[in-house]
């Protein structure tokens, strides 16, 4: 259960004592929160960071790790990959979805490179190696991946592909735990304090404070008891996703309803509430990132059929991008379909998630056999199959585009894995901001005095998402919502 219903604005007049103040408050410690406060502190700001768990990290911290960096970085340029900003910005308006903010997909492309020199700056650092394997991420700490479905149909021919996950480097990893996000976050929380950055550990956000329209600080809890934040600047939201409000995932994101979610249970809502009882706007909220849980190197070389045994996807693409086709278009209903060679091929293969190889549902003599054996209609397989050889037998793929280097006939024995349902995502949308960081309130106008960052917004996503997009979008527009917030005039928006 969340508590988000308590949510609506108190006046400043009604609070009698702060108990804390600074000029920028900072409303969670994951990547958003750690890059605004970073930003407010070198403004020259007196920073404050309110995180409701026992520590830094957030959701970051337990991530894969993958930063979606480029435009020419020092790592690509270093591996001999060409990008510019408008190849970049060409590849993320064909990825992320329709309706996606071309204002801040254009502003994020042209100043990438930037970003990647600030992240270094701050002590983040990046392995000059290329992972060209199919994958979730790298099995080792190459700092640069595929992230995205760049190098895939329909995207291949799009925009010129370039690889743009970029991964901190990191020593004995441990997927989930200590992985690339926490080598991430580890660094700029360093330098948040570094700076004079102050934290307040196990405190809950609850209401905002404003006088005359202008957000003054915040009502929290801290062990139930009641503590009051003054912010003589601004405060900044950046307390993750709403992937663990059951009510807010109905009403926004259904199709989530029932399935894991690939996120926080911190991660309810609570800033969105909080902003829209202040009139804030949203925007994308039916948008949702979908994690598929099978194996790359097993996907790219056999088939992925759905309920009526038809292909519906390269299985070469980034596996995010075959999570959405499989959940949000294909009635969550995934099969694949290999061959032993390929099998044992991909079995021989490296990757960060042995817990994907698995054994597989079914094994056959032939596709006749397969295909009544998963109780599918008779030569819905035997045709799909049939077609995908003939072509593949030429190294094309007329219908998905599947790349050359992964086109092989599917011969016999045959194995068939049972995919079905086995999806995990997060939400996308949230509130609306500007290139500033601004939360905009439905009249499109600002709302003073508050900022916001992360995946309480609606960042680069309209719907497609690309592996780093969250540590991207959300440090890059943190580091705006810092420095907005230390420059915030008293007057602004009066």
């Amino acid at each position: 259960m969340t508590d988000t219903a308590n949510c609506r604005p108190v006046d400043a007049a009604e609070v009698g004592h702060w108990d804390l103040e600074a000029d920028v408050v900072v409303a969670g410690f994951g990547v958003a929160g750690a890059a605004a406060a970073v930003e407010a502190a070198r403004s020259g700001a007196d920073v404050l960071v309110l995180e409701r768990t026992g520590g830094w990290g957030g959701a970051a911290s337990q991530a894969g790790g993958f930063v979606y960096l480029g435009g020419g970085t020092a790592l690509q340029r270093a591996l001999g990959f060409d990008d510019t900003p408008a190849n970049m910005e060409k590849f993320l308006l064909a990825a992320l979805g329709p309706g996606a903010d071309r204002a801040k997909i254009a502003d994020y492309a042209e100043n990438s490179v930037a970003h990647y020199d600030w992240l270094v700056g701050c002590g983040v650092r990046f392995r000059e190696a290329f992972w060209d394997q199919p994958g979730w991420e790298p099995p080792h700490d190459e700092g640069l991946m595929y992230s995205g479905g760049e190098n895939a149909a329909p995207f291949n021919a799009i925009a010129t592909p370039a690889p743009r996950g970029h991964v901190p480097q990191m020593a004995n990893k441990q997927t989930g735990a200590k992985g690339g996000g926490y080598m991430l976050m580890k660094p700029l929380t360093d330098t948040a304090a570094a700076l004079g950055v102050r934290a307040e550990y196990d405190i809950r956000i609850r209401r905002l404070v404003v006088d005359d329209g202008r957000v003054v600080g915040v009502l929290a809890t801290r062990f139930g008891a009641p503590v009051a934040v003054r912010a003589r600047r601004g405060v900044v939201l950046a307390t993750g996703s709403f992937a663990y409000n059951t009510t807010m995932v109905e009403n926004f994101a259904p199709l989530l309803v029932g399935r894991p979610g690939a996120a926080i249970e911190e991660h309810d809502g609570t800033a969105i509430r909080m902003a829209q009882a202040l009139g804030a706007d949203l925007s994308h909220m039916d948008a949702t990132e979908v994690a598929f849980f099978g194996d790359p190197q097993l996907l790219a070389r056999g088939i992925l059929v759905n309920g009526r045994g038809q292909r519906f996807v390269p299985e070469d693409t980034y596996p995010g991008r075959i999570g959405q086709m499989t959940l949000l278009h294909n009635e969550n209903q995934a099969y694949l379909i290999i061959d032993e060679q390929a099998l044992e091929a991909a079995s021989a293969t490296e990757t960060a998630t042995p817990f994907f190889r698995v054994p597989p549902t079914w094994a056959a003599e032939s596709i006749a056999e397969l295909e009544a054996d998963m109780g599918l209609p008779e030569l819905a397989l035997q045709t799909t199959v049939q077609t995908y050889n003939h072509h593949a037998k030429t190294g094309t793929d007329p219908l998905f585009g599947k790349k050359p280097e992964w086109l092989e006939p599917i011969g016999t024995p045959v194995a068939g894995f049972d995919l079905r349902g086995r999806t995990a995502g997060f939400t996308l949308g949230g509130l609306r901001t500007d290139l500033d960081s601004r939360v905009l309130h439905v009249n499109g106008e600002p709302i003073a005095g508050l900022f916001a960052a992360g995946r309480c917004t609606a960042g680069l996503c309209a719907g497609g998402y690309v592996s780093g997009a969250s540590l991207g979008d959300g440090s890059f527009f943190g580091r705006r919502a810092g420095a907005a917030a230390a420059h915030a005039d008293t007057d602004e928006g009066q």
